[in-house]
């Protein structure tokens, strides 16, 4: 895995799914792209840290902990109750990709937390599927 700093970093994915595809959905006016899929046609900058051809992850701008990032997939699949079954090669590819991304981050020995919000009850702010990595401190349970 090669890390990005300012820098596409890609690798080789067993997954196939052309962002491009994604890209040309044609959106009503209605329809308005998130955060998130900005983020990753460059329309909004961010400290990416890591991308391939399915997933990108990058710095949280409310670090809720001393390293918080956040993976996302390419795809726009809103949330994970959206997800269908032919995600399901995309879905095991972000949750390794995300295991990567924590241990490139130096949080592998010590631990992290992986959470996915799902819905206004689960803290859902943005429409787009995503993990947010947490770690550098201990995390207290029940999370919230």
């Amino acid at each position: 895995m090669k890390a990005a700093a300012g820098h596409r970093a890609r690798t080789e994915s067993p997954v196939k799914f052309e962002f491009r595809h994604a890209r040309t959905v044609n959106k009503t006016p209605a329809m308005k792209s998130t955060l998130f899929e900005k983020i990753i046609a460059r329309e909004i900058p961010a400290d990416l840290v890591y991308e391939d051809d399915l997933v990108a992850a990058f710095r949280d701008v409310k670090p809720q902990a001393p390293t918080h990032l956040l993976i996302v997939p390419k795809k726009p699949i809103p949330r994970v109750a959206e997800a269908a079954p032919a995600d399901q090669a995309l879905l095991g590819h972000l949750l390794l990709k995300a295991a990567a991304v924590a241990a490139q981050a130096g949080l592998k020995e010590g631990g992290y937390r992986l959470v996915i919000n799902n819905g206004p009850h689960g803290g859902e702010s943005v429409p787009h599927l995503h993990c947010h990595i947490l770690g550098g401190r201990a995390m207290t349970w029940p999370p919230g």
